[in-house]
């Protein structure tokens, strides 16, 4: 199918899969501590950050696990947000309270309980592709709170000041304040979902808790690999180069779809556009007849059967899915 669904940008690039490639033999020992070395080398750099603030994970969703693991008392989400946040928090019996944010779905619009001792907020948020200013997640933090920023797609976010663009423009993961921590994927930007490899980066202290009763090599030599080369010099340039692309992209696709009476939602900023439609599941089912995938949005609190998710594509295909749409 023509998949609108997945925000994993095109396929492996060839530099990546032969950095992995190389690693094959290696898999019949354990990761070595210069495998470990060399990933949070990479990290520190690329975030100014010391060794010390950051881990790598098994995925950036691994962090939503870890982050139960810290037993918090009031665990607050912001909504409409990635679900498996919360899914994991419940499970691990957290007490949670589900903070859903009107339209336009700015986090400085949320009511968060003065007892909350964990807030999770994702910057861009997946599935409204709005970014919030840093400022206003930099507000959420105080004594005795941890704030979990989940910058999944913050790598394809862009900024024009001045006339240049400027490279991930709110992200807070260079940011210092206590509590303060964040989650970060190479899996979209690097199409690498089927290696689970992430990072996460913050309060020492809160790292510290929260990585405590990981077992023995919790990351294997893959995706060490994977996640030194993402954050390397190549693997920045891949990024920066991505982030143009989906803004390209991205404002030519919502202008066809615009001009096709397609209401997109708010200013997206991601690499998905969330959009209005009435009679949304009734399309998505008909798209797929078509040969087309899009995102339901139900699934995710605060939105409805009237909301779909569209990963950003390029023009020819955008063309296709609006033929399929006019015909469904």
């Amino acid at each position: 199918m023509l998949d609108f669904a997945v925000n994993v940008r095109g396929t492996t690039p060839e530099w990546l899969r032969e950095k992995l490639r190389a690693r094959v033999d290696d898999l019949s020992t354990y990761p070595s501590p210069d495998d470990e070395d060399a990933a949070v080398g990479a990290i520190a750099a690329a975030h100014g950050r010391d060794d010390a603030e950051i881990a790598v994970l098994s995925g950036a969703a691994e962090g939503f696990a870890l982050a139960a693991g810290l037993r918090p008392r009031h665990a607050v989400v912001i909504a409409p947000s990635f679900t498996e946040p919360e899914r994991v928090l419940r499970a691990a019996g957290v007490p949670v309270t589900r903070v859903v944010l009107p339209p336009p779905w700015r986090v400085t619009d949320a009511v968060v309980p003065d007892d909350a001792d964990l807030v999770v907020v994702g910057n861009p948020t997946n599935p409204t592709s709005v970014l919030h200013p840093a400022g206003a997640l930099l507000a959420l933090c105080r004594p005795g709170r941890v704030v979990l920023v989940d910058e999944a797609f913050a790598d394809v976010t862009l900024a024009e000041v001045g006339g240049d663009l400027v490279d991930e423009p709110q992200s807070v993961a260079g940011r210092r304040l206590p509590g303060l921590v964040v989650l970060r994927s190479v899996t979209k930007t690097f199409a690498v979902p089927g290696l689970r490899a992430g990072y996460l980066v913050g309060d020492a202290d809160v790292v510290a808790r929260m990585v405590v009763a990981r077992p023995h090599w919790p990351v294997g030599t893959l995706q060490l690999a994977a996640v030194t080369a993402a954050l390397g010099p190549i693997g920045r340039d891949h990024a920066r180069a991505q982030a143009r692309q989906v803004r390209a992209e991205r404002d030519t696709m919502c202008r066809m779809l615009v001009d096709a009476g397609v209401t997109v939602c708010g200013d997206p900023q991601a690499s998905f556009v969330l959009v209005h439609d009435a009679d949304a599941l009734a399309r998505r089912g008909r798209l797929a007849d078509a040969g087309v995938a899009v995102r339901r949005c139900d699934t995710f609190p605060g939105l409805g059967a009237d909301h779909l998710r569209l990963a950003v594509r390029g023009r020819d295909d955008v063309a296709t899915l609006l033929r399929a749409w006019s015909a469904s």
